[in-house]
């Protein structure tokens, strides 16, 4: 049955809501097979590369329940201003030396100021010149505010939709889950490249985890970041059981199936499920794409390791 779906994809079809089950219930080994050739079919064999710099830390207004840097928990998660724009063109330098292809700023909070934004349009031309793609990930904007930022040489806006809509009141209550979709609605009518997704691991079901991938799907976004919780200490998740392996593993693949020409970006918290070897391992099960390097407030993979294990 899954060699069914697997065939249809191949052809140019899509994965349906009633082909879930069969695929996330699949054996694993022929599952992770499969996820790969479909990411073959339509991604190639090379393997993207992105990292981020945490530009503002803590004092977020929202509460979302997995989040170090939410003002609403004591996570003792760094809390500090916009960073100059020497650490950013140091930071973009070495990124660059490294083989790193795309560099995001990143900041907390529902979204910046206006002196904060003259900054972030600022550092797009900072990261741009050592070769790098310059992307953002700054909250909820306006269309025109992506303009602005494309024009000063912003290529991608992130922006995560975290859950699927009807889980979202479960981790958040702070804000409205259509706010974040007319964010992503507006930076793909910006026409830049859009890079939305999610967290998992965060007690949502197989179907709560299906629904986000058809709205991703329906949205046509260019980028899926897959997140794996990692427990902050503080939060209202702190005691939430770490996601196994295989089902980290079966997550992807799932992903692979329903967004077979979106590129899936695995992004933080592979270094908690995974023991070792990371990167292969997602890589095998329908990824393209990895963020390495530090994430927002806890270390990640080693980056020069990242970037061997790409070769």
């Amino acid at each position: 049955m899954i060699r069914d779906i697997y065939e249809k994809i191949i052809a140019g079809g899509e994965a349906g809501a009633g082909d879930v089950s069969t695929i996330v219930n699949a054996d694993l080994d022929e599952l992770l097979f499969l996820a790969e050739q479909i990411k073959k079919q339509y991604k190639g064999i090379k393997a993207e590369t992105c990292a981020i710099i945490n530009a503002r830390s803590g004092l977020c207004s929202e509460d979302c329940s997995f989040c170090a840097q939410s003002s609403h928990f004591s996570t003792g998660a760094p809390v500090y201003g916009f960073i100059d724009m020497e650490r950013i063109d140091a930071a973009a330098k070495d990124l660059a030396a490294k083989g790193v292809k795309r560099f995001s700023i990143v900041t907390s909070g529902i979204g910046p100021n206006d002196e904060e934004f003259q900054k972030i349009k600022e550092a797009m031309g900072v990261i741009n010149k050592h070769g790098l793609l310059a992307d953002a990930s700054v909250g909820c904007l306006s269309y025109e505010q992506l303009i602005e930022l494309k024009e000063a040489g912003m290529t991608a806006y992130h922006h995560n939709l975290e859950v699927a809509r009807s889980y979202f009141p479960e981790i958040c209550s702070t804000h409205d889950y259509e706010r974040d979709v007319e964010t992503v609605r507006d930076s793909v009518r910006a026409g830049v490249y859009v890079c939305c997704g999610g967290i998992f691991g965060l007690g949502e079901s197989w179907a709560h985890r299906a629904e986000l991938a058809f709205i991703l799907r329906g949205l046509n976004v260019d980028s899926v970041p897959i997140n794996f919780l990692n427990p902050i200490k503080g939060t209202p998740m702190d005691n939430q059981q770490v996601l196994s392996e295989e089902e980290a593993l079966r997550i992807v693949a799932m992903v692979r199936f329903i967004l077979p020409k979106q590129d899936i970006r695995i992004c933080g918290g592979r270094s908690i499920v995974f023991r070792e070897n990371s990167a292969e391992k997602l890589l095998r099960a329908g990824a393209n794409a990895l963020m390495v390097g530090d994430y927002l407030t806890v270390k990640g993979v080693d980056i020069d390791d990242d970037m061997r294990a790409l070769g």
